[in-house]
């Protein structure tokens, strides 16, 4: 009976990675955390240490396939530093919070449509109104459509008061600027 041959030596990386530097051992060729936790970003695996325990983070990477381990990995940060922040809820009362606000804006939303509705029924009452109130004159031989001032609800469509109207104002030059 054969043995099987020893596994091949473990190479040292030289420069180890965040997770092999807080939990203070070497940092292995095929070190598990090394791809995700680069040694330039220490907080990130500091935050999952915290709150999952380096044997949990290492035993759960190791069962996922490589393609989704990226993925994992910043769901896990994510969820660690949403858990330091709100330790009760954790990303829940993220997801809490974000619901909420998209209610509001929901609601903030069907508020304005219902304005905008509303103006464009109002729009469309006038429009329906000045062409009921018009009547046909012919001018230049075609027929030319004109408001008609009694039917119309002002009682005077002249923009000057009445009280300027009458024909004894005579100019004062003192009126105008030089």
């Amino acid at each position: 009976m054969q043995s099987p041959p020893p596994p091949p030596p473990l190479m040292v990386v030289l420069s180890p990675c965040a997770a092999c530097k807080i939990l203070r051992r070497r940092c292995v060729d095929k070190c598990v955390l090394a791809p995700y936790f680069p040694p330039t970003e220490p907080l990130k695996f500091a935050a999952v240490h915290r709150i999952f325990g380096a044997g949990n983070v290492i035993k759960f990477l190791q069962e996922l396939p490589e393609n989704q381990r990226a993925d994992a990995t910043s769901s896990l940060v994510y969820e660690a530093n949403a858990r330091i922040r709100d330790p009760v809820y954790g990303c829940t009362g993220s997801i809490f919070q974000l619901q909420n606000q998209v209610s509001e804006l929901q609601a903030q939303l069907a508020v304005a449509k219902a304005e905008v509705h509303k103006m464009q029924a109002q729009h469309a009452n006038l429009l329906a109104l000045m062409c009921t109130e018009t009547s046909q004159v012919r001018v230049e031989g075609q027929q030319v459509p004109v408001l008609r001032q009694d039917h119309f609800p002002f009682t005077d469509l002249n923009p000057i008061p009445h009280n300027y109207k009458s024909s004894n104002i005579f100019w004062d030059s003192s009126w105008t600027s030089s």
